[in-house]
C-alpha cells in the first residue's frame, strides 16, 4: 500500500497520552479489569494449560512478596537468567511489582558473561531456569559479593545460596498474610521515570552495554501500539521470542496495555507444530524464521513430482502479480482477481493452514527482512509486518501497518516517536521509548544520545516521501573497497537468504579490497536433504560442504544473486564452511544478528586465501 502517512494515520492519542504511569500498575489494573478471561496458555506434558489473569495476579503476588522476604527494594535489580517460559513471565511481573528493575540474561550465555552482567548490573537476587544456570553462578560465586540469593526454577536447593521457586512463594504467603497490601503499596510509588529493566545488548564486539529502560518507555511502546487499533482483546500472540531481548519484552507489555491472552513456549524446535496447534491470529519473529520457512514449502513443493511443482509455481506467480498491483495502489485486472480465487482455494489456503490458518499478520524484526520473502508471503495471503527498533529504544520504534505496508522499508514512526537522517545517513530517533543511559558508562551514554534526546542508532538508512524508512546497513558494517566504492553487507546477505533456501548465512568481506568475496554458511537441515537425493546421503555436514555438487549448487545462487548488484558489489569469490553458524557457537547474537567481526576473526584464514591468485 502506498498512501502517504497523512491519509491513512489516525492513532488515538488519548492512550498515550492517558498510559498507567508504570508497568506494574499496567499488571494490576489488567487483573482487575479482566480478572476471568484468558492470559497466557503454556505446554504442561503433551497438552496446553491455561491460566487466567486472576491466577496470574496471584502468583505473581506470591513471587513479589517472596522477593520483598529477601530484601529487595525499589530500583534493586533481581537478574533473571531462563529461556522463555511462563515462570519468566511471572518472575518478570512480580519484579515490577516489587519496584524493582529486571535483568535479563539470555540462558545461552557463557558463564563469564553471566558473572560480569549479574555483578556490573549490581543485581542481588538471581532466579535461575535450572542447574545449568546455577553452575554457571556457583563457578563464579566469588565475583558476585552482591547476589544474596539464587532462586531456581527446575531443581533443588542447596539449603543455604540456593532456593526454589516454590519456597519464594511460600516465604511471599507468609508476607501477604502479615501484610496483605504490601503489593499496592509499593505499585502505588513507582513513576514512569523509574527504573524498569536492565537488557545487556548481546552485542557484535567487546563487553555487552547494560541499557537502562524505564516503566514509562514500556509503557509508551504498549500504548503507542495500542493507539494504532491493529490489535484487539480477540487476537491470540503465539511468543517464542527470547524474552530476555527487548522484541520478547514487548510482547509481555501488550497483553497488559489490550487484553489479549498469549501462547507461551520457547522451544524454537516447536514453533511450526504450536502454530498448526494453537492457531494464533499474530506472531513476533526474526527473519531466519520465515526465510526457514519460505525454504520448506518451496522445496516441498517441488519433492511432489513436476506437475505439482509447476501448478504451485504458477500458482506463486498468479500471487505475486496480484501483491504487486496493491503495491502499486492498483486494483487487480478481473481476470487476475479470479486466477487468484483458484489459486488461493487450490494452493494458498493450504499454506496458510500449515501456520494456523487464521493468522492476520506477522511482524519481523531484529534483522532485515529480504523484500522478495515478504512478497511472497503476501502472495499467499500472509501479511508479514517489517518493523524496527533497538534495545536502546524499546525494541519497537517503526513498523508498517496492515493497511499501509511497503516491502522492503520498516514502515512508519509510532505515534509520538520522532525519526530523522543525519548528514552522514546514519538514523536518528527521539520518543518516549529511548533509554536514559546506558548502566555506568557515561561515556557511552554522551556518545549514543544527545542532551535534546536524539539517539543515534548506529543504523544507515533514509526516508522516502511517503515516509516510510529503508534501513540499509549498520554504519560500523559498511566497507569501502579499494575502488573507493561502498558496499553494504547486510543488504545483500538478505537479498542472498531470500534466493538461496539452503544458506543460513552469508558474510560479505571486502574492506579495502580490490573486489568482495563471501563466506556461506549452509543450513543444516536444508542441506542434509538435498544432499540425501543427490548422491550424498550419510556423509557429515563437512562433507557435504564441501562436495563438488554443493560447490556448484552454491554457486549458480551467487551468480543469481550477482545478477541484481552492482559491479563492485558483485561476489567474485566464495568459500563454504564447514558448519552451521549459530548461538550456541557464538557466531551470532542471540537475537540471531551475524557477529560480522567475530566470524571474520574465526574465518580470517579461509577469506584471505579468496584473494590469493
Amino acid at each position: 500500500m502506498t498512501a502517504p502517512l497523512a491519509s491513512l494515520e489516525r492513532p488515538d492519542l488519548t492512550k498515550i497520552e492517558n498510559r498507567a504511569p508504570s508497568v506494574a500498575r499496567m499488571f494490576l489494573d489488567r487483573v482487575t479489569a479482566t480478572p476471568h478471561t484468558e492470559a497466557f496458555r503454556y505446554p504442561q506434558g503433551h497438552s496446553w494449560e491455561s491460566v487466567t489473569w486472576q491466577q496470574v495476579g496471584e502468583r505473581v503476588h506470591q513471587i513479589a512478596a517472596g522477593l520483598i522476604s529477601l530484601g529487595i527494594a525499589t530500583e534493586d535489580r533481581v537478574a533473571l537468567a531462563s529461556s522463555t517460559r511462563y515462570e519468566w513471565v511471572l518472575a518478570d511481573f512480580a519484579v515490577m511489582c516489587t519496584g524493582a528493575a529486571t535483568t535479563t540474561v539470555y540462558p545461552t550465555t557463557m558463564a563469564s558473561d553471566v558473572a560480569y552482567i549479574v555483578a556490573n548490573s549490581g543485581s542481588r537476587v538471581v532466579i535461575a531456569e535450572d542447574q545449568t544456570q546455577v553452575d554457571k553462578l556457583v563457578e563464579h560465586r566469588a565475583e558476585l559479593p552482591d547476589v544474596s540469593k539464587v532462586v531456581i526454577i527446575d531443581g533443588k536447593g542447596d539449603g543455604d545460596w540456593v532456593i526454589t521457586l516454590y519456597e519464594l512463594e511460600q516465604f511471599g504467603k507468609q508476607v501477604l498474610a502479615d501484610s496483605p497490601n504490601v503489593i499496592e503499596e509499593r505499585v502505588a510509588c513507582i513513576g514512569p521515570d523509574q527504573l524498569a529493566s536492565l537488557i545487556y545488548t548481546s552485542g557484535t564486539t567487546g563487553r555487552p552495554k547494560g541499557v537502562r529502560l524505564t516503566h514509562g518507555a514500556w509503557t509508551y511502546t504498549a500504548a503507542a501500539i495500542d493507539a494504532l487499533n491493529i490489535l484487539g482483546p480477540d487476537d491470540l500472540n503465539f511468543l517464542w521470542l527470547p524474552l530476555a531481548h527487548a522484541f520478547g519484552k514487548v510482547m509481555l507489555a501488550l497483553p497488559l496495555q489490550i487484553g489479549f491472552p498469549t501462547a507461551i513456549d520457547g522451544r524454537v524446535e516447536r514453533i511450526v507444530d504450536n502454530l498448526a496447534a494453537l492457531r494464533p491470529t499474530i506472531m513476533g519473529a526474526a527473519p531466519r524464521i520465515f526465510e526457514k520457512a519460505h525454504a520448506r514449502i518451496e522445496g516441498m513443493a517441488a519433492e511432489r513430482g513436476r506437475l505439482s511443482k509447476t501448478m504451485f509455481d504458477l500458482a506463486i506467480g498468479i500471487g505475486l502479480r496480484v501483491s504487486e498491483a496493491r503495491q502499486a495502489g492498483r486494483k487487480p485486472s478481473l481476470a487476475s482477481s479470479l486466477a487468484y480465487k483458484v489459486a488461493d482455494r487450490l494452493v494458498f489456503s493450504t499454506i496458510r493452514e500449515r501456520f494456523g490458518g487464521r493468522l492476520r499478520f506477522f511482524v519481523s524484526a531484529a534483522a532485515a527482512l529480504d523484500r522478495d520473502i515478504a512478497q511472497w508471503f503476501d502472495a499467499v495471503g500472509i501479511i508479514v509486518l517489517e518493523g524496527y527498533g533497538l534495545t536502546e529504544t524499546a525494541a519497537a520504534s517503526f513498523i508498517n501497518r496492515p493497511n499501509a505496508y511497503r516491502f522492503g522499508t520498516v514502515g512508519w514512526p509510532f505515534p509520538a516517536t520522532e525519526a530523522k537522517i543525519a548528514d552522514d545517513g546514519e538514523i536518528l530517533v527521539r520518543g518516549p521509548g529511548v533509554m536514559t543511559a546506558y548502566h555506568d558508562l557515561p561515556d557511552a551514554t554522551a556518545e549514543a544520545l544527545e542532551e535534546d534526546g536524539w539517539f543515534h542508532t548506529g543504523d544507515v538508512g533514509e526516508i522516502d516521501a511517503d515516509g516510510y524508512l529503508r534501513i540499509t546497513d549498520r554504519k560500523k558494517d559498511m566497507f569501502k573497497t579499494s575502488q573507493g566504492k561502498y558496499v553494504a553487507p547486510g543488504v545483500i546477505d538478505a537479498k542472498f537468504k531470500g534466493l538461496c533456501p539452503f544458506a543460513s548465512e552469508l558474510l560479505v568481506y571486502g574492506e579495502a579490497k580490490p573486489y568482495c568475496v563471501a563466506l556461506v554458511s549452509l543450513d543444516n537441515e536444508a542441506i542434509t536433504e538435498w544432499a540425501g537425493k543427490h548422491g550424498l546421503a550419510g556423509g557429515s555436514f563437512a562433507e557435504i560442504a564441501s562436495d563438488e555438487k554443493t560447490q556448484e549448487l552454491i554457486a549458480g545462487y551467487i551468480d543469481e544473486l550477482n545478477l541484481e548488484l552492482n559491479r563492485w558489489e558483485q561476489i567474485k569469490k566464495f568459500t563454504i564452511i564447514d558448519r552451521e553458524l549459530s548461538i550456541e557457537a557464538g557466531d551470532l547474537t542471540p537475537s540471531m544478528k551475524l557477529r560480522r567481526k567475530i566470524v571474520i576473526d574465526k574465518f580470517t584464514d579461509r577469506l584471505s586465501a579468496l584473494y590469493e591468485h
